[in-house]
């Protein structure tokens, strides 16, 4: 059954989840959420049953209070930290969307703490043009319009008929949302904002695999080319697009994690 902590430093707190049996190391950073995915601890823990036998399973929150300036870079210093607070190196890292965004900070900056790093729906390099979806989900938060934004964050991040399928889910769920989480999410969000990496991500020297999703509403469907321009001549790297996939492919794409897994097994 998964665990749910809290590590703590001077500086912050954070929460985690843990699972799994293995004796290698497996942390996921996930993506920008309107709540905490900690209360989906269980089902993350059902969802990665594959590898739950080869590795100990992290997965990371943001930091418990964050400064009203909070950028990627910060959160990827906290992730670290917390990570060492937790004695993890050389592990097998894995970030979605935002937590790509700190994962690929983390392998560049602490090396030691990153054996190989997956890149899921993600971006180095966030110009203006592509935050349009994000500042309407600010947007909506900012007016506390708690469903139309959970909303707004299903239909932008998932297919059409997921989206319709948990439609019902976020009308409840979004009653639940607090004012509190909605500052937060305003803060995360906007650390997403001209967020640019193209300029360190050759300091990322472990293998490094990049999943794109085709229909990428979010960061756009070339989000994941243009880390892949970086690393394509590296015979360690590996590059596939998810094509008819929106941003959540992660959540969607059948294969995902035994992709993931394939990759982590490999030499």
């Amino acid at each position: 059954m998964a665990y749910t902590g809290i590590v703590k430093t001077v500086e912050f707190e954070m929460e985690y989840c843990r699972f799994g049996r293995g004796d290698k190391t497996f942390v996921m950073i996930p993506g920008l959420s309107v709540q905490s995915v900690m209360g989906l601890s269980s089902a993350l823990e059902a969802g990665f049953e594959s590898m739950n036998d080869d590795y100990d399973v992290y997965l990371f929150d943001r930091r418990k209070q964050v400064p009203d300036s909070y950028s990627i870079f910060d959160m990827a210093s906290d992730t670290a930290a917390a990570m060492k607070e937790l004695g993890l190196k050389d592990v097998y890292l894995f970030g979605a969307s935002q937590g790509g965004m700190i994962a690929m900070v983390i392998a560049a900056r602490y090396p030691e703490l990153v054996k190989k790093l997956v890149l899921g729906s993600t971006s180095c390099q966030v110009h203006p043009d592509k935050c349009m979806v994000i500042d309407k989900w600010i947007e909506l938060a900012e007016a506390k319009e708690r469903q139309k934004l959970y909303h707004e964050f299903g239909k932008n991040i998932y297919p059409v008929n997921v989206y319709e399928n948990l439609s019902d889910y976020f009308t409840n769920v979004s009653g639940t949302v607090t004012d509190e989480e909605l500052e937060k999410f305003v803060i995360l969000a906007k650390a997403i904002r001209g967020f640019d990496f193209t300029g360190e991500l050759e300091n990322i020297k472990c293998p490094v695999m990049v999943l794109s999703a085709g229909d990428d509403m979010v960061l756009g469907e070339d989000a994941g080319e243009k880390i892949a321009e970086h690393f394509k001549s590296r015979p360690d790297f590996v590059f596939y697009t998810y094509t008819g996939y929106g941003h959540a492919a992660f959540d969607t794409a059948p294969d995902y994690r035994k992709r993931l897994a394939d990759f982590f097994e490999g030499n």
